[in-house]
């Protein structure tokens, strides 16, 4: 069990060896916390939530209904259930879904992310360009790697801009949907 207070929020999570950073709350991922603000408005989709960090803090700053935690993996879909039980926000929406293969919400204000950026750029990939689609217009997409300048590049492309907030050793991107179309293809 992992438990920590997270931006004066106290927070307790079971997981599993066969996850991402089962042993404690990953860096990258509370980097992205320190910088992104949720407010109780906000409709928010954590993208490859493993045991579901992302999207339990921010069910516990916006309303649990709102709040949508999905990722490939049965096993992080199972834990990020009782991981939200355990947090007192069961009402968050928990999918298995390969991306946003089957997953069709929309609508979203913030998108957060703590994409597999050790591997080829292929699911990063997939997470933007779907994302963006997925996010209402001035809504925004929060992503947090290792790696500056293809992500960087990629989510200007789609959206026209981003901000890059360094972070000890991470970079916590935010991209705001101006429009419903993309800034250029690429």
């Amino acid at each position: 069990m992992i438990v920590q207070s997270v931006r004066g929020l106290d927070l307790r999570f079971e997981t599993s060896p066969t996850l991402f950073s089962p042993g404690e709350l990953d860096q990258g991922s509370l980097a992205l916390l320190s910088q992104v603000r949720i407010e109780q408005g906000d409709k928010v989709l954590d993208l490859g939530c493993g045991y579901g960090l992302l999207g339990i803090f921010a069910a516990k700053l916006a309303r649990p209904e709102t709040v949508f935690l999905l990722d490939r993996d049965p096993v992080a879909i199972d834990y990020a259930r009782r991981n939200a039980v355990l947090n007192d926000v069961a009402g968050v929406t928990c999918t298995a879904s390969e991306g946003f293969r089957n997953f069709h919400e929309t609508g979203f204000t913030k998108i957060l992310c703590n994409p597999p950026y050790h591997a080829d750029f292929s699911v990063p990939k997939h997470f933007i360009e779907k994302g963006f689609n997925r996010l209402a217009v001035g809504g925004s997409m929060w992503m947090v790697t290792k790696r500056e300048a293809w992500y960087r590049n990629k989510l200007r492309g789609i959206f026209g801009g981003v901000s890059v907030h360094s972070v000890g050793s991470y970079f916590v991107f935010e991209a705001r949907k101006k429009s419903q179309t993309y800034a250029r293809r690429r």
